[in-house]
């Protein structure tokens, strides 16, 4: 290949309004932003966001009775001055209020999957339309940590672990203060020493942009940010601000010095929400897509460095389907063959055995026959008896009464001689 050589210009081209051409497109076509709140209930996850974009999202009520993990997305359309910004905000349902915690990270990372999955798939499409394709990959996952004060909980460390590697991690503390100053300072310090301990990798705000590399080196130093949300307006002074009261004084959402809610709104809103939304590209999408393509067989090179076709690979991946597809015709014939034979085994079983009952019956009816010949052979025998005798007693009653007039015919006559 050729090198690349640099020439002058010897007048004006036109050529330096690409990035004007690039702003005027991308603020008529919109924005998209996508964010994860992952935390217990009850932490401010709703007020937290109604508080970042200075609105009121409707959204209903979290209850602690969930049999599991529920996600819950609900998608905006917002618009300040002329940019349009099509938000998704995702929540947690559910999330730490089981008994057995041991599978609660399997719903959220089954849904950023489902959205890697959704996107994989209008890529792969032989007409594509991603210029109007919605994005609903996750840009961040702000992660809220319970104002415990002591150190993460296993469900922390565990779930952020498994996110780490898929979506841009900021863990916040929620309800920051509820917590002393002293202990919120060392509370940061025991949860960055978790994380780095447990190998959990966190978003680090980039300091490549020598623009944002100072602001952003500074705020990845104030990690994990502590937060408070607020949409209730106190009088302070001659201003409303966005704040909570208590009994013991006022707490300003706004005030760097009560919270760092600024700090969080600025670095994940003004500041770097673009290099989230790169980075949910270039990294954790591009991660998915080589693991789903080399599942399928895909390869940039073959065992001799050697580029790989396309063609070649969808040859080999298909005469590899074909190979397994024929396999298992075979198996499923072969076991087709064998549950015919087991089954006629089992019908000649039960054909045997019905015979056998059958000769079974047959010899008992054949006894229970010939039992009732010999009883009635018998009572036939009875009966004659009886008859014989019945016929021998007449008989007698018959000759009684002859031979009694005989005999007084005889007596007469003797009288008379």
């Amino acid at each position: 290949m050729n090198s690349c050589r640099t020439v002058p210009l010897a007048g004006h081209v036109g050529f330096d309004s690409l990035p004007d051409q690039l702003v005027n497109k991308s603020v008529s076509q919109g924005f998209c932003f996508n964010i994860l709140c992952v935390g217990e209930t009850g932490l401010g996850k709703s007020t937290l966001m109604d508080t970042l974009f200075n609105t009121k999202f409707e959204g209903e009520p979290a209850t602690h009775t969930q049999p599991g993990v529920q996600l819950r997305s609900n998608t905006y359309d917002l618009q300040e001055s002329n940019v349009g910004l099509k938000l998704m905000i995702v929540s947690t349902v559910g999330f730490g209020d089981q008994i057995n915690k041991e599978d609660s990270y399997k719903p959220i990372v089954e849904f950023i999957d489902a959205q890697f999955e959704a996107y994989l798939q209008e890529e792969l499409k032989i007409r594509r339309v991603l210029h109007t394709y919605y994005d609903s990959r996750i840009h961040a996952c702000l992660y809220f940590i319970a104002p415990t004060g002591h150190s993460l909980k296993s469900l922390d460390l565990v779930t952020m672990k498994k996110l780490d590697s898929k979506v841009n991690i900021i863990p916040i503390i929620a309800k920051s203060d509820t917590i002393s100053k002293s202990e919120l300072t060392k509370f940061k310090l025991k949860i960055t020493s978790e994380l780095v301990s447990n190998g959990v990798q966190i978003y680090q705000f980039p300091t490549d942009d020598e623009s944002v590399a100072e602001i952003n080196r500074t705020m990845n130093a104030h990690l994990p940010f502590a937060v408070i949300g607020s949409t209730e307006e106190v009088k302070i002074g001659n201003k409303m601000m966005k704040a909570r009261q208590y009994p013991w004084g006022t707490v300003q959402v706004e005030n760097e010095a009560h919270c760092d809610f600024v700090k969080l709104r600025e670095m994940l809103i003004r500041v770097n929400m673009e290099d989230l939304r790169e980075q949910t590209h270039t990294r954790h999408y591009e991660l998915h897509r080589r693991c789903k393509l080399e599942e399928m067989g895909f390869k940039d090179t073959d065992p001799d460095n050697k580029p790989f076709s396309l063609q070649e690979t969808y040859e080999a991946k298909r005469n590899e389907f074909l190979g397994e597809l024929q396999k298992k015709e075979e198996e499923m014939r072969q076991m087709f063959v064998q549950r015919v034979k087991e089954k006629e085994a089992e019908l000649k079983e039960a054909e045997k055995e019905l015979h056998e009952k059958f000769d079974r019956l047959k010899k008992l009816h054949q006894d229970e026959k010939k039992k009732l010949e010999d009883k009635k052979k018998s009572l036939d025998d009875e009966v004659n008896a009886f008859k014989q005798r019945k016929t021998a007693a007449e008989l007698l009653q018959s000759q009684g009464p002859q031979a009694g007039g005989s005999q007084t015919l005889k007596r007469d006559k003797e009288k008379k001689n």
